[in-house]
């Protein structure tokens, strides 16, 4: 059927694109469409494709390799996501980071992430401190390597232990959602000089909380360290002006 993938070499054939392909919960692929959206979605949320980009239909086929229907299936979703703006007689293009959405973003992460922190640090003990410290002893390869992109994907790892930890999957899976705009903001932050040390030195205070049992300081760890976690909002839409709206 059209629009979706199934077999191995569909599968094989979205590798090669660039698509990812994860079971659904039934156990079958996920359609072309969902494969697509989320290969653009992690472009455009990591800054690979960037804000007032244009995304034509014939060269996303010719990347991904398939028809116009799911390309447009996809273009939907994310523009129902709010990451691409479709213009009738104009075209398809990466939306630009709205500056509202951030300071929202934040609110909403401190509230959710210091319930999952204090749930973790209820738990404590050294399996979840080992648990962290992989996450931070993968950022600090990554911060050597200068690896912007492995850095935020070790970053987002790191928030997902914790909620693991605390046994609130179901939160994370919200806040990836809630925190799409705010992720974009984040990765235009990560070059500035001394911010990725900055970051592997907050999650090891909140690691130390954690591992000691403490929710109190661990909630106090994880609200300051995502209240800074966009610095200077104004400062970033002044060096890129053409990002955000």
């Amino acid at each position: 059927m059209e629009g979706s993938v199934s077999g191995k070499g569909a599968v094989a054939r979205g590798r090669q694109a660039g698509i990812r392909c994860p079971a659904t919960r039934a156990g079958s692929p996920m359609t072309a469409a969902g494969a697509i959206a989320t290969a653009l979605r992690d472009d455009i949320v990591g800054m690979a494709i960037l804000p007032r980009t244009p995304l034509r239909d014939a060269a996303l086929c010719e990347r991904f390799g398939t028809s116009r229907t799911p390309v447009r299936e996809a273009l939907i979703r994310l523009g129902e996501e709010g990451l691409v703006d479709i213009l009738p007689q104009s075209g398809t293009f990466v939306s630009r980071i709205p500056l509202d959405a951030i300071p929202e973003a934040v609110l909403v992460r401190q509230a959710l992430e210091g319930v999952t922190v204090e749930g973790a640090a209820a738990r404590g003990g050294s399996a979840a401190a080992a648990r962290l410290d992989a996450a931070i002893g993968a950022q600090r390869q990554l911060a050597l390597r200068g690896d912007t992109r492995g850095f935020h994907e070790a970053d987002e790892a790191f928030h997902e232990a914790i909620a693991l930890l605390a046994g609130h999957p179901n939160i994370w899976r919200l806040l990836r959602q809630v925190k799409v705009q705010l992720d974009r903001a984040r990765r235009l932050t990560l070059p500035a000089l001394g911010r990725m040390d900055q970051v592997i030195a907050e999650h090891a205070t909140i690691r130390d909380a954690v591992a000691a049992g403490d929710a109190g300081r661990a909630r106090s760890a994880m609200t300051a360290h995502l209240g800074v976690v966009v610095p200077d909002v104004a400062r970033l839409r002044d060096l890129h002006p053409d990002f955000f709206i």
